[in-house]
């Protein structure tokens, strides 16, 4: 979901069916891509589970599907609230293991002394 969410075209289409529900035809009317390239923006979105199609006759009709988001929604709450997804305990071992990664670099790199 959050890559579907990371292109810009696929944003303004969530944010166009949002409103109201669209067939692919006046999706791609209001862009300068071609409704082939709509339709694939718009199965990317319907496979994240952001939006449905209706069929309605020959035509599909696109619209928001706003459970998709809550995974979204819960993440920026937290983050709003101050709760990182990072524990402490994380942030933690992260360091370690950053500190551990530096020694074992320098002392493969570390010039060896020869002995006489």
């Amino acid at each position: 979901m959050f890559v579907a969410l990371a292109d810009p075209v696929r944003r303004s289409l969530l944010e166009e069916v949002a409103a109201r529900p669209a067939r692919v035809v006046d999706l791609a009317a209001t862009r300068p891509i071609s409704r082939p390239a709509v339709s694939k923006h718009l199965r990317v979105l319907r496979e994240a589970g952001l939006v449905t199609a209706t069929e309605r006759g020959r035509e599909r009709h696109y619209a928001l599907d706003a459970a998709g988001l809550a995974p979204v929604s819960a993440l920026l709450g937290r983050l709003a609230l101050g709760e990182s997804p990072l524990t402490h305990l994380a942030l933690d071992a992260l360091d370690t293991e950053v500190r551990r990664t530096v020694r074992d670099r320098r002392a493969r790199t570390a010039p060896r002394q020869e002995t006489a």
